[in-house]
């Protein structure tokens, strides 16, 4: 135990010295590339007053936040819970409840400075944000703020914090879902802090940070404040809630995963089957409210735009429910409870990126497409890959969100009634349907999938090899066919 913990002060430290990284004064975060188009700001004579906060807004980034906090804990703690054997399930409510707290602190100590403030393409400041100074004036009573996707709007930079911290948090806890029944607790720790340290706060920089629409100031500006933005958004990648970020950056790394712990004993041979799929399905359901959150909260407003991707997911993920229905009830033979929970997650994955970004249209194609397409992804391509993937995390949120975010380059065409993007954030002036190339736009999305597929790829590598030559990956065969509840927290999670 004290190995563990002074490993753990040692990548605290080594999280503080990450690459760097300008030191310059942090612009105002933003969430998603596409939003209500801003209004020109109209001259005047004399200093306009500050703009406040909407109280509406700030109520529904407050409740959004909530929504995604229930998405992990308890929502995807019970879905993941459930489809493992009933030796295991307190462990994995175990790794996602202390996964979920340890991300929250790190991510307030430097990992939302390092990914929302200005610096480089890839990092943002270590220092401009470290501990979160600068959000909170008490010796005047001054709270800092953050952008929103309006001019003139903006959100408490303390409910950004929040909100992007529920994000980082279940981020690292899809990873999980790879290598349950098998892994060290204290490996998943050591992993968890390397791994958010050097994927997921790059990437979330990379394609989430620009200055705010207020930057833009006048039009012989627009270049050089597009120079400061994170390097995908640079590119014009469409990313609304968390595609790139979130689900592929997070499959990639399971996938990593379980090919470096290995198969579980007796994977293949022996029965692994859910021990408890009702519990999975409180779990979807609970994960299908709580995305609301996650999807038309990424709005930044209670607008229109956060009506569009809450429709959209609503919409999207009772089409992947049926379609991976009725995908497993015509090759399989019977429709199953758990095939419906996961085209759900499916659904919810691959809207994701699209949420805000397209029309019901898009919803309708994305949704359907992606309960088939992942039902693939967790038999054939499972089998292709040879990986015990345990709970098909690359084959649901991989899968998915390379579906989702590839075709968010087409139906964010107004031609396809999407709502299209600025040409530029100081008119707001929207793409037409005319200047609309969708062949270009996909290449972009297709760069940005591949840029983050390597990136995550590589830095898991890494982190699962440091933790392995640190403490070792996995629990001995004994313990692991006894299982992980008693072994690894002396405690069971059920007494018959």
């Amino acid at each position: 135990m004290r190995k563990l913990f002074a490993i753990l002060a040692l990548l605290g430290a080594v999280g503080w010295c990450a690459p760097v990284l300008a030191q310059d004064k942090p612009a105002a975060p933003a969430a998603a590339p596409t939003a209500s188009a801003p209004a020109a700001a109209a001259p005047s004579a004399t200093a306009a007053p500050a703009p406040t906060p909407n109280k509406g807004d700030v109520a529904w980034m407050l409740t959004s936040t909530a929504l995604v906090l229930m998405m992990s804990v308890p929502a995807l703690a019970l879905f993941y819970g459930g489809l493992v054997r009933s030796k295991n399930m307190l462990s994995v409510l175990m790794q996602v409840f202390v996964v979920f707290s340890l991300i929250t602190v790190i991510w307030c100590v430097y990992g939302y400075s390092l990914a929302f403030t200005e610096g480089n393409a890839y990092f943002g400041s270590l220092t401009e944000r470290l501990f979160l100074k600068g959000t909170f004036d008490s010796a005047k009573g001054e709270f800092s703020m953050a952008a929103t996707f309006s001019k003139g709007t903006p959100l408490y930079e303390l409910v950004y914090v929040a909100f992007q911290a529920t994000f980082a948090a279940i981020t690292c806890c899809l990873i999980l879902g790879s290598v349950v029944e098998r892994v060290k607790f204290s490996a998943v720790l050591i992993f968890m802090v390397l791994w958010f340290t050097f994927s997921y706060v790059p990437i979330a920089h990379m394609v989430w940070f620009w200055p705010g629409p207020d930057a833009y100031t006048a039009a012989n500006v627009v270049d050089a404040t597009n120079a400061k933005a994170g390097l995908l958004w640079q590119w014009g990648a469409l990313d609304f809630a968390g595609g790139t970020v979130v689900h592929i950056n997070a499959g990639v790394a399971g996938l990593v995963g379980a090919y470096l712990v290995g198969k579980r004993v007796g994977y293949g041979k022996e029965a692994m089957t859910p021990h408890n799929v009702t519990m999975t399905m409180v779990g979807a359901a609970l994960l299908w409210m709580g995305w609301f959150g996650f999807n038309a909260g990424s709005a930044l407003e209670a607008n229109g735009f956060a009506a569009l991707a809450f429709m959209n997911t609503f919409l999207a993920t009772a089409c992947a429910v049926l379609s991976w229905t009725f995908g497993e009830w015509l090759f399989k033979g019977k429709p199953s409870m758990v095939g419906a929970a996961s085209g759900a997650v499916a659904g919810l994955v691959a809207i994701t990126p699209a949420a805000g970004n397209v029309g019901i249209p898009g919803a309708f194609v994305i949704g359907l497409a992606a309960g088939l397409i992942c039902l693939w992804g967790v038999n054939g391509l499972k089998k292709l890959l040879g990986a015990d993937d345990a709970l098909d995390v690359f084959g649901v949120h991989a899968v998915g969100g390379i579906l989702g975010a590839l075709l968010t380059g087409v139906f964010n065409s107004p031609t396809l009634g999407g709502p299209s993007f600025p040409v530029d954030w100081f008119t707001g002036k929207m793409t037409a349907g005319a200047d609309y190339s969708i062949l270009g736009q996909l290449w972009i999305q297709a760069k940005a999938v591949g840029v983050v597929f390597v990136w995550t790829a590589v830095v898991a590598f890494i982190s699962f090899k440091i933790a392995d030559l640190l403490v070792g990956l996995r629990v001995t065969e004994e313990e692991e066919r006894e299982g992980l509840d008693i072994n690894s927290h002396g405690e069971t999670a059920y007494h018959m």
